[in-house]
């Protein structure tokens, strides 16, 4: 997954979401029920750096022609609403099977032309 840019985007929105759904969904119920205020600090925090990973491997797939303005834009999106890396990650593992297509089509092209 690590080794194109549409992998290293679902990769690290999958990682981004579980982090979301963990600040929503423990930590902030750990900080107003339970009075645990550290629970967001941390989770948060990493949450954050996630956020910010999550959008620098976003544009720079697109900057390397690997994504569309579209796509880019569905991203943002997803990355604010819980649940909506999971979602997009549907649509981004057909755009990379699509590509890893292409590639080896165009790999198995050279290899003959070699020949």
């Amino acid at each position: 997954m690590w080794s194109n840019p549409v992998g290293r985007v679902r990769l690290v929105g999958m990682i981004e979401g579980v982090s979301f759904l963990i600040l929503l969904f423990i930590a902030m119920p750990l900080k107003y029920l339970a009075d645990h205020p550290e629970a967001v600090l941390y989770v948060g925090w990493m949450h954050g750096v996630l956020f910010i990973s999550y959008a620098a491997v976003t544009f720079r797939a697109r900057a390397q022609g690997h994504l569309t303005w579209k796509l880019v834009g569905f991203a943002a999106l997803a990355s604010v609403l819980p649940f909506g890396p999971f979602v997009l990650d549907k649509k981004l593992k057909a755009v990379e099977n699509a590509q890893l297509d292409a590639d080896a089509a165009v790999q198995s092209t050279v290899t003959d032309s070699t020949q």
